[in-house]
């Protein structure tokens, strides 16, 4: 398990983000982040409103903002997006990841 301070640059949809990661000793990588654990609605077809919803939330909560990124080996995955679970610096007990869940924005997921 690895802990990352981080910017949200972007928000795609309400799983992925780009964020502006520190690695420390002044060095900074800008990734994709898959939201770990969970699923949301596409942006695209038929799901369209309820994924515009979802993503609306996640700019919302993070669009901006400092987080925190917790991140599992530096695991990958198939689109090379990090997996990782997002808190605000405030907050480190629960996660942007599961209060999506909570408010029924998305459902949990492992692939």
């Amino acid at each position: 398990m690895y802990l990352y301070k981080a910017k949200i640059l972007s928000v795609y949809d309400g799983d992925t983000v780009t964020a502006l990661v520190d690695l420390g000793f002044h060095i900074q990588i800008e990734i994709k982040v898959r939201l770990f654990g969970i699923n949301t609605a596409e942006v695209r077809g038929e799901e369209r409103a309820q994924g515009l919803l979802a993503k609306a939330r996640v700019v919302e909560l993070v669009l901006g903002k400092e987080v925190v990124i917790k991140t599992f080996k530096d695991k990958q995955e198939k689109y090379g997006r990090w997996l990782g679970v997002i808190f605000l610096p405030d907050n480190l007990n629960k996660s942007i990841n599961d209060m999506l869940v909570e408010e029924a924005f998305a459902i949990p997921y492992m692939d």
